[in-house]
């Protein structure tokens, strides 16, 4: 059985694909504005990616926080760089961020041991 970031990878994907046919200009827009935010500029794209994160955190959202993981890791964010990113949150957000701070815990140790796996292998 796959888990559960693997699940959120997926339907991710496919959502993005159907949402991507569309002929609406402002969502085709939208879409393209997101990415092109996120590269690198006079801000490097770890950093905006980490800044994402924190942003997902207090606005409770944790399909967002799982993408900004995702990406952090893959930009090859430490996990104290992350912390800091979740403390962050915390401090802004308030204890109403606690929840969505233990998702994000988790979906980080899968995606630390994936990684460890990655490069092991």
């Amino acid at each position: 059985m796959p888990h559960p970031f693997e699940e959120f990878r997926a339907r991710r994907l496919a959502g993005n694909e159907l949402v991507l046919k569309t002929e609406n200009l402002g969502i085709k827009r939208l879409f393209s504005l997101d990415k092109i935010t996120y590269e690198d500029g006079v801000l490097s794209r770890r950093t905006k990616e980490l800044m994402g994160l924190t942003g997902s955190m207090v606005l409770r959202c944790n399909d967002c926080i799982d993408y900004h993981l995702d990406t952090c890791v893959q930009q090859g964010c430490s996990k104290e760089e992350i912390e800091e990113a979740f403390n962050i949150a915390l401090i802004i957000g308030g204890s109403i961020v606690i929840p969505h701070l233990r998702h994000a815990y988790e979906s980080l140790a899968f995606l630390l041991a994936e990684r460890a796996a990655n490069t092991a292998g």
